[in-house]
């Protein structure tokens, strides 16, 4: 088949560090072209906006949107009424709603719109899925914890409504297990902790329940300086499955099944999986994490801890 001519929309740290290394890896794409504010990749032409790649009538596909979630909503407008498919990075926009209407959009136009998990790519969450969906669940404890500076330098949009503060990855968690557990999963309770200076938390503490009770229990903290860890303990009536290192090493009953190391395939696999949908004229629209993230802002309770300083 013909390689998708697609275009990359916001060029910063994810886009160079995954997303540029994805395409250039694969047989499915062609990148003929970057929207960015910022220098583009190197022989391709970048314009300002979309629309001015559209007035360039530079032959074009699909869209990769990997812009802050603020004002991705209108980028995607833009690009599905051209008739582009799009696939947007996590968190696929700054709502709920914005995605809803987006998916709509999408299929009134005939094109492809995929909202992406790049957790759910990792190595051992399809065995995790699989392992314990004929079993009964007894706790779930997920403890995911890092340390903002290294990770978002310099980052103003995190910290301002709708950039998510500690949930742009705390949503990552989210995303694993409501892909490995077997039920849906709704919020109880939620605590968010705000720096007295910052408009989103730099931590949070979730709990969680199925339908059948399961009790499922999150903290999210960008404060961690030591150790950071992006784990997930499942208890079963047949044993303890145990995720670590974000998805990517999985053991059961203390004995390791995967250990993918790096995490290198979660992009290569959302590739995969986007040109799967735009060759068989599909859509995937998740929204199962983002729901359990808008319930929180919701319902949680408000404390207010020391400022952050950059």
């Amino acid at each position: 088949m013909a390689p998708i001519k697609i275009a990359l929309v916001g060029i910063g740290k994810i886009a160079r560090d995954q997303h540029i290394p994805a395409l250039a890896a694969s047989q499915d794409y062609e990148l003929v072209a970057a929207v960015t504010r910022h220098t583009g990749p190197e022989g391709i032409p970048s314009f300002r906006t979309i629309e001015e790649m559209l007035a360039a009538k530079i032959e074009v596909d699909a869209v990769s949107l990997c812009t802050p979630p603020v004002g991705r909503y209108a980028l995607a407008r833009t690009a599905i009424a051209a008739g582009l498919h799009v696939m947007l990075e996590k968190p696929p926009a700054a709502s709920v709603t914005e995605v809803e209407d987006l998916a709509d959009a999408a299929r009134r136009r005939g094109v492809s719109l995929y909202t992406t998990w790049h957790t759910r790519a990792a190595p051992a969450i399809e065995p995790a899925r699989n392992w314990v969906a004929d079993r009964n669940l007894r706790d779930v404890v997920i403890t995911w914890r890092e340390d903002v500076k290294k990770w978002h330098p310099g980052q103003a949009w995190i910290w301002e409504p709708g950039g998510l503060g500690v949930f742009d990855p705390g949503i990552n968690a989210l995303s694993a297990i409501t892909r490995i557990m077997p039920n849906h999963l709704h919020l109880t309770d939620a605590e968010l902790f705000f720096p007295s200076n910052r408009a989103a938390p730099i931590a949070a503490h979730l709990t969680m329940s199925d339908a059948n009770g399961t009790p499922v229990r999150a903290e999210f903290d960008w404060r961690e300086q030591g150790s950071e860890r992006w784990d997930i303990d499942i208890v079963t009536d047949c044993g303890r499955l145990a995720l670590s290192k974000g998805g990517a090493r999985l053991a059961i009953g203390g004995d390791v099944q995967v250990d993918g190391g790096a995490i290198d395939a979660e992009y290569p696999g959302l590739y995969a999986r986007f040109a799967e949908l735009v060759r068989n004229g599909e859509s995937e629209v998740d929204l199962a994490p983002f729901r359990l993230v808008a319930d929180a802002f919701m319902l949680g309770r408000r404390t207010i801890v020391e400022p952050f300083v950059e």
